[in-house]
């Protein structure tokens, strides 16, 4: 009866996480507590969860990795990259970004190329930046450090009490994948969707709409609170312009005077709401070049604590000093009230900002900057080459087994806080309590299924249903099972919910689990259909103006030869 009860948890678990109304930073340690206080684990299965050295030395490279996201190195590539014709520019771009993500976090490379190619205007970003998403993917398959699901295997792995992986493990097989989805890449062009350079620009005159204050009007010498021009229905008051000057963000209690001419942003449509405002005249839906040197685009970033609030529950303006001027989702730019639509990942921002929002310590942390409008301060060339030096060396004595990863990203971390590269302040805003709560969790919640039976129970539905193929068959069992969670739920949830059903298939066949554990490790990075289950298609969806369908029109044949590969290359490598 405790297998089935078990089961029907962990289905309850992917109905919640595919639901999405709860994040998995909620759920998973929910579960977890769930198994600890029906004594399925004790104390110290939930803490050591916590401790898994696997998952520290994942939380110090995180940290690691802050600093890459200061240098200017990745950046000086963008001009060499993107010459020449658009399939030269393509191969570029995806085989330097596959590279860099081999060993860097894939969400920093993508978030620096991302800027470089959003600045290109000889061709559409939507010729580029799916093929610039999948690389990173397929980059970070080639090593242990490439992604943070290798590593999250590595946890579990090492929490059953089998030798962990080798820096270079999944090189074996990451590297022939990788090489052949790139070609594939470069072959399916096509497929991509080409969106005019027009449609990828803001359309700002579409959002806003200019009042000028009339000499003898009764709003002058009132408050915007007093004049209840604050919040009106569809629109929001973003920015004055005053003698030439721009006052923005626009306080409740900014004094109005004669000539100030006020900018709202909103539906166009809802221009009459202002006609009752005696001495205010409303005289066009254009905006001039003051205006546009103010705006900035960002896209709100996985690490933000945005998604899911409006911007009124968050107070916007006050905690960036920016005002929202359009919201754009994928391909959509949305309408109505903006302080009232709940924000996702990868939603794009138009922001008017004020002189010191670059100044903000939160600006990295919440939003991934598009474009060279907002200089953040930077580590200069011979700063950037020392760190990116100084991790390769790392890299270098963990392969060659004179230190463990965990000390060399540990030294690593004490030398850039000395160095003043990074601060704690850095560490303590983007510190990664998300994943530290899903992976710990998870890993109390794989000990759980095991305990209960319900992993075995699984096992065995998948060993029923690939019976007529043998162990074979088995391994095609896991792998399409965790591809299905990967891209329904995240790649790190999918790799948790997978690992002890792989494992527990490989023991009831009698098998080693190796092969087993490495396809979960190789499914659960195979996200090319579905933009939801990986940040970096979130990050570029909205500045390619994707849909949902682009990714599964592009990602089809990259799906295919991935699992193929895979499948017919994991039992070479690591015999059933």
């Amino acid at each position: 009866m405790g297998a089935y009860i078990g089961l029907a948890a962990v289905l309850l678990l992917i109905v919640l996480l595919v639901h999405g109304r709860w994040p998995a930073s909620l759920l998973f340690p929910v579960w977890a507590c769930g198994f600890y206080l029906s004594g399925v684990i004790g104390q110290a299965d939930l803490l050591g969860s916590f401790t898994n050295p696997a998952l520290v030395t994942l939380l110090l490279l995180m940290m690691v990795s802050l600093v890459f996201d200061r240098t200017a190195v990745v950046e000086g590539l963008a001009a060499w990259l993107l010459r020449g014709s658009e399939t030269a520019a393509r191969g570029r771009l995806i085989s330097v970004a596959a590279g860099l993500s081999a060993f860097m976090n894939n969400t920093a490379v993508v978030s620096v190329l991302l800027s470089a190619v959003t600045r290109e205007r000889r061709w559409s970003p939507s010729r580029l930046l799916i093929p610039l998403s999948f690389a990173s993917i397929l980059g970070g398959v080639t090593t242990l450090v490439g992604t943070s699901t290798n590593l999250v295997v590595n946890s579990f792995v090492i929490q059953s009490g089998m030798t962990g992986m080798g820096m270079f493990t999944p090189a074996l097989v990451g590297i022939p994948v990788a090489l052949a989805c790139l070609v594939v890449m470069l072959l399916t062009g096509r497929l991509l969707p080409g969106h005019a350079q027009a449609q990828v620009e803001p359309a700002v005159s579409n959002y806003f709409l200019e009042a000028h204050v009339t000499a003898g009007s009764p709003l002058i010498g009132r408050s915007i609170e007093a004049n209840r021009l604050r919040q009106l229905d569809g629109l929001f008051l973003v920015e004055i312009v005053r003698d030439g000057r721009l006052v923005s963000p626009v306080a409740p209690d900014e004094v109005l005077l004669a000539d100030d001419i006020l900018l709202f942003a909103g539906e166009s449509s809802r221009f009459r709401k202002l006609e009752g405002y005696e001495g205010l005249e409303v005289f066009g839906c254009s905006s001039d070049g003051l205006l546009r040197s103010n705006l900035v685009e960002v896209v709100v970033s996985s690490h933000s604590d945005l998604p899911g609030k409006t911007l009124r529950e968050v107070d916007f303006r006050t905690m960036f000093n920016a005002g929202v001027v359009a919201i754009r989702r994928g391909e959509r730019q949305l309408s109505g009230q903006l302080g009232r639509i709940p924000l996702k990942v990868g939603d794009g921002l138009l922001l008017a900002v004020g002189q010191d929002f670059a100044q903000h310590r939160n600006i990295d942390r919440n939003f991934h900057i598009l474009g060279d409008t907002v200089h953040r301060p930077r580590l200069s060339a011979g700063q950037g080459l020392a760190a990116l030096g100084a991790f390769g060396m790392v890299i270098v004595l963990a392969t060659l087994g004179v230190l463990t990863l965990f000390s060399g990203l540990l030294m690593l971390l004490g030398l850039f806080l000395l160095a003043g590269w990074l601060t704690a302040a850095d560490m303590r805003r983007r510190f990664p309590f998300e994943l530290l709560l899903v992976v710990g969790s998870a890993l109390a919640i794989s000990l759980g299924l095991e305990r209960t039976g319900a992993a075995q129970l699984m096992a065995d539905g998948v060993r029923t249903a690939f019976s007529g193929m043998g162990v074979f068959g088995a391994l095609v069992g896991i792998y399409l099972m965790t591809v299905l969670l990967t891209e329904m739920v995240t790649n790190n949830a999918a790799a948790a919910l997978a690992f002890p059903v792989a494992v527990a298939t490989a023991s009831s066949l009698g098998v080693s689990p190796v092969p087993f554990y490495m396809v979960v490790l190789y499914g659960a990075s195979a996200c090319f259909l579905m933009p939801f289950g990986y940040q970096t298609h979130m990050m570029v969806m909205t500045p390619g103006r994707y849909k949902v369908a682009d990714y599964a029109r592009a990602g089809w044949p990259v799906s295919l030869v991935y699992g193929l590969m895979v499948l017919l290359l994991v039992p070479v490598f690591f015999p059933l």
